[in-house]
């Protein structure tokens, strides 16, 4: 869509894997966490961790993992998503969870 860039950006090291990283700039007439939001892929391409700052809460860094993937219906989706605030090194403050998600029995129709 026209106003989004795109860039690939230093990958993030967690445990002993390296994530690639892509940041996205959205448009200002997106509704977004804000407007630069940092992405990290795993080995097998699928997204690992969001990072962005939660404009509409005091601007606040924050680091959204997702995982425990399944497919559903041939699409493959994360089950998990937890949202930590993030430190001043980028690493998640993992006693300060923002948001929990979970899913389960995912089907579509």
């Amino acid at each position: 869509m026209p106003g989004f860039t795109v860039t690939e950006i230093e990958p993030w090291r967690e445990g002993d894997e390296f994530w690639r990283g892509l940041r996205a700039t959205f448009p200002p007439e997106i509704a977004s966490h804000s407007t630069h939001q940092d992405f990290y892929f795993g080995p097998d391409r699928l997204l690992r961790r969001h990072d962005y700052h939660v404009d509409v809460a005091g601007g606040f860094a924050a680091a959204q993992y997702v995982y425990d993937c399944v497919e559903a219906d041939g699409i493959v989706l994360p089950t998990k998503r937890r949202a930590y605030r993030r430190d001043a090194d980028g690493h998640p403050t993992l006693d300060q969870v923002m948001v929990a998600i979970d899913l389960s029995d995912i089907h579509f129709s």
